[in-house]
């Protein structure tokens, strides 16, 4: 089993995100905190993948003092619609302004995860395309105001109650749009530790 295989390593996870930390938890594998600021700026000329690539290397770059036996596992997420990333947002008319450019439309959720160590440096990605039903101005200033997603890209959570009435299908990983594609994690350490 992979958690006995990660026994020689320290795994150290770069987020705040409580999801995350769930994440790795239920996947079984010990890891150890540590959130360093970065200011996270990507080139405009970046789209897709390449601005989550980004900034997941951008999050690691900071970590300049790893050990031998440290995976350092930094990610990055987007909600990609119509040519442009959507981040967090920075207030209550932003964020409802967000769920109604989703609404009635289809869109992609974009995760890179960054996996370096002393010897090396390994970028994947994922991406989900998620379909929204046409939502009414008074659903989506409900959810906004009840749930408060000021921490979530694109300003929705697929767990919480606006992906119940919301979300028709998806295609991809469902785990990618809650925030992380944790079997590319688990594919991947299981392969750093069988080398």
């Amino acid at each position: 089993m992979l958690k006995d295989k990660l026994k020689d390593y320290e795994i150290i996870l770069a987020s705040g995100s409580p999801r995350r930390h769930k994440f790795f938890e239920e996947l079984e594998i010990p890891v150890t905190i540590d959130v360093r600021p970065i200011e996270e700026v990507f080139p405009e000329n970046l789209k897709k993948q390449e601005i989550t690539d980004y900034l997941a290397k951008l999050k690691a770059s900071v970590f300049k003092d790893l050990k031998k036996n440290q995976v350092l596992i930094t990610s990055d997420t987007i909600v990609y619609n119509e040519g442009k990333a959507l981040g967090k947002p920075e207030s209550r008319e932003e964020a409802i302004a967000m769920i109604q450019s989703l609404s009635g439309k289809d869109h992609e959720v974009i995760t890179s995860v960054c996996f370096t160590s002393v010897e090396s440096q390994k970028v994947l990605n994922h991406v989900t395309r998620v379909y929204f039903s046409q939502l009414s101005l008074e659903e989506i200033e409900y959810y906004v105001d009840k749930y408060k997603p000021y921490d979530k890209a694109g300003a929705y959570a697929i767990q919480e109650w606006i992906g119940l009435i919301g979300i028709e299908k998806i295609e991809g990983s469902y785990f990618n749009v809650v925030g992380l594609p944790t079997h590319l994690v688990y594919q991947t350490l299981r392969e750093i530790t069988n080398s």
